[in-house]
């Protein structure tokens, strides 16, 4: 197997090498046959244009005559009128002493009324007390202790 590649490997480098070879002698073939221009001659410069010639502005525009307003009667003045008397307020009332707290009765203490058995439903049963989790008993586990080296 090894063989096999390595002989792959060396075919394809020779045959790169053969292919840039044969590239470069292209390239260089090429090179020699293409035909030179000949140079490109300078040209004349541009000649200078003479400067324009600034606008001139327009004439400014005559005045418009302002319309003329008439004027207005002036407004006709209010007449005053005599102050309010102030409005005369009745007295506060008086607040009346308040009464004492009426005292409360005290109602006669009734018997609790006992409950009427409910023929409708059967008698609800009385259920075992829950049980209790029992824990399995906890065995002593003791770690291995490493052995020490006996002199």
């Amino acid at each position: 197997m090894s063989s096999s590649s390595s002989s792959s490997a060396l075919l394809l480098m020779a045959a790169l090498l053969l292919s840039c070879g044969a590239m470069g002698s292209t390239a260089r073939h090429l090179e020699e046959k293409a035909p030179h221009f000949p140079a490109v001659p300078e040209l004349p410069l541009h000649p200078e244009l003479p400067e324009l010639p600034k606008p001139e502005l327009p004439p400014p525009l005559p005045e418009l005559p302002r319309p003329v307003v008439p004027e207005l009667p002036p407004h006709p003045a209010v007449p005053e009128l005599p102050p309010l008397p102030k409005p005369e307020l009745p007295p506060h009332p008086v607040v009346p002493e308040m009464l004492p707290h009426p005292v409360v009765p005290e109602v006669p203490h009734y018997p609790a009324v006992p409950g009427f058995p409910k023929h409708g439903l059967p008698p609800k049963p009385e259920l075992p007390p829950l049980p209790t989790a029992e824990l399995p008993p906890e065995h002593e586990v003791h770690d291995p202790e490493p052995e020490t080296k006996q002199p």
